[in-house]
């Protein structure tokens, strides 16, 4: 009897579980949900590397919900390239609404995104971007809310500006 129990609260549960993921998160377009505000791209002073200075390229959102609803459970991409490329050069990602989400005509903090790659150099920072190997960078943002699709949210070039934060 308890076995039975067990299987029927069990298949009750994923019962719920599984009506969360057919809900309206998995098939709203987050485009339409959240608008991106506040955009700021830049080189991020990353220290030092095996003896050299470190920029890696950054991207600064703010998300607000722009839907009559209670939006949770978002994920941001970031997809960095160079100029030119069209392979990935490196990337970040990160949860940006949690399971509390973010009620109607709200923001969210800040939300940075750095790459884990960069540009290395002896010069100082600031000179950095003089060099003849630097090539610039652009950063496309992607969204995935709840169970959905990753949708594209807009694509930045990343600014010749050094970031200490």
């Amino acid at each position: 009897m308890k076995r039975l129990f067990a299987i029927l609260a069990v298949a009750s549960l994923f019962g719920v579980c599984s009506g969360c993921a057919s809900s309206a998160s998995s098939t709203q377009d987050v485009s339409k949900l959240l608008a991106v505000t506040d955009v700021k791209t830049g080189w991020f002073d990353a220290g030092i590397e095996n003896g050299m200075n470190k920029l890696v390229p950054t991207l600064m959102v703010t998300l607000k919900n722009v839907s009559r609803e209670r939006v949770a459970l978002v994920q941001l991409n970031a997809v960095i390239r160079r100029v030119g490329e069209q392979e990935e050069w490196g990337g970040a990602y990160t949860r940006a609404i949690g399971s509390p989400g973010l009620a109607p005509g709200q923001s969210t903090p800040p939300i940075v995104l750095r790459s884990n790659l960069g540009y290395t150099g002896t010069e100082p920072r600031n000179v950095m971007f003089n060099n003849h190997l630097f090539v610039d960078a652009r950063i496309q943002l992607f969204a995935k809310y709840g169970g959905g699709s990753w949708v594209k949210l807009g694509e930045y070039p990343v600014a010749r500006e050094l970031l200490t934060q």
